[in-house]
């Protein structure tokens, strides 16, 4: 064996001492704070769309009020390709951590001003274009964020077990969508429903604010992962860099991103929509089953990204392609007649154990395909065009569908896509390009 082997061998065996560990899995806990944070304020918004609705959009059928609340909410992904590339470049050329800051600033503020803004009673027209310019700020903010944070919680998480360190950050992704029911219902609890739509729904984002200031000080408290050699590299963090050596990672990533994300959000944001509409149930119910699915479905990601570690990134998203368009037109074909909330619970999470095989290793599986120099870029810039274009519309499409009396139309486009998914990840390589090697 030679020397280079056997220091390799040997650090595989002891890799990290004690206090290494400890300050890994801290530098994981405060940046995945400030995930949750992004995403609780990001969700409250969709959560929330049924009581605001007529203060930004009145004069309007209920129907008519949810596709324009749709609408800003999908306008919002659309500043995402923006943010993946503003802050992968800022992360890629001045740190990891300075991008992680200023993002959840950002998203703070986006929060305050929906949180104060006057209705269209008070200032007519203006009123839904601020709605619009908040979202479009929280946009740019978690556009940078997801790639962000994916490559920091990658790079800093421990070799051999980056999968399952990794899918913390879905874990408190979806804790943020989780957050953003668990406070709805308390609030459907303790306020009637015309307090709520009269100014309880502006609570949640106050809360959020509140929260993203706790993120921003434990933010500034990480090490930063990017080394000041990738960070002054020729072409570090720019378009000509990522598209001229690594064009084809970055359409692998986008192709199986679409999927991803367009199955994400059609059972966690959107379920809760379809469960009142297409299966008639009360949006109480609706919330309590969302609310469980959801809990369950975050207690998923480490087991399923563990797995990654055993069996591979590859395989686990073959898995996905394939499961998820096997499952997706039985299950919402079901859904949309069950009965039971207790039928439709289960239904639900097993669509969501399917959808974990990609939500739990997203980060990671992205970050292995990009060297150190363009990876934040690549990462973010990749999952935010798909992300923008599938998962953002995922709502609006399935409404508009629904409104000219074709919903199962959209049961078999997100089973198109997840087959999209499945023969993309059929590019992927069998050993990650990198991050293998990297302490």
């Amino acid at each position: 064996m030679t020397t280079t082997a056997t220091a390799h061998a040997a650090t595989d065996q002891h890799p990290y001492t004690f206090e290494e560990k400890r300050k890994r899995i801290f530098a994981i806990f405060a940046a995945s704070s400030g995930n949750l944070v992004e995403w609780f304020d990001f969700y409250v918004y969709a959560f929330c769309a049924v009581y605001f609705a007529p203060a930004f959009f009145p004069k309007s059928d209920p129907t008519v009020q949810l596709l324009n609340t749709a609408g800003v909410f999908a306008a919002g992904f659309l500043m995402r390709p923006v943010g993946g590339w503003l802050f992968g470049r800022l992360a890629d050329r001045k740190g990891r951590k300075t991008s992680m800051v200023v993002s959840v600033t950002m998203m703070c503020a986006g929060s305050l001003v929906i949180a104060c803004l006057p209705t269209y009673a008070q200032i007519g027209a203006a009123a839904p274009a601020l709605l619009l310019a908040a979202r479009l700020l929280q946009g740019l903010s978690v556009g940078g964020e997801y790639g962000t944070t994916a490559t920091y919680m990658s790079e800093v998480a421990m070799r051999g077990q980056r999968g399952f360190f990794s899918s913390f950050q879905y874990v408190t992704l979806i804790g943020g969508q989780l957050l953003a029911v668990l406070v709805v219902v308390l609030l459907q609890q303790t306020l009637d429903e015309a307090d709520l739509r009269s100014w309880g729904w502006r609570i949640p984002f106050v809360l959020g604010a509140v929260a993203a200031v706790v993120a921003l000080a434990l933010r500034r408290t990480l090490t930063e992962t990017a080394s000041q050699q990738h960070s002054t590299a020729k072409g570090a963090g720019t378009m000509r860099e990522l598209f001229t050596h690594h064009k084809r990672a970055f359409l692998v990533v986008l192709g199986y991103t679409a999927g991803g994300s367009l199955i994400f959000y059609t059972f966690t944001t959107y379920m809760q929509k379809y469960l009142v509409n297409s299966a008639g149930m009360s949006i109480k119910t609706a919330s309590n089953v969302m609310t469980a699915c959801l809990f369950i479905y975050m207690c998923m990601q480490p087991v399923f990204g563990a797995l990654s570690d055993r069996i591979g990134r590859r395989n686990n998203m073959l898995l996905f392609g394939a499961l998820g368009a096997l499952m997706t037109v039985p299950v919402l074909s079901n859904l949309q007649n069950v009965g039971s909330p207790l039928v439709a619970g289960v239904l639900i999470t097993l669509a969501l154990a399917v959808v974990s095989f990609y939500t739990s290793i997203s980060g990671v599986v992205k970050a292995e395909m990009f060297p150190p120099e363009v990876r934040a870029l690549g990462v973010g810039l990749s999952y935010a065009v798909g992300n923008a274009i599938f998962g953002g519309s995922a709502e609006y499409v399935a409404l508009g569908l629904k409104a000219m009396g074709h919903e199962s139309y959209f049961y078999w486009y997100v089973t198109g896509m997840m087959v999209i998914a499945f023969l993309v990840s059929l590019l992927l390589p069998r050993q990650a390009s990198y991050l293998h090697h990297d302490r």
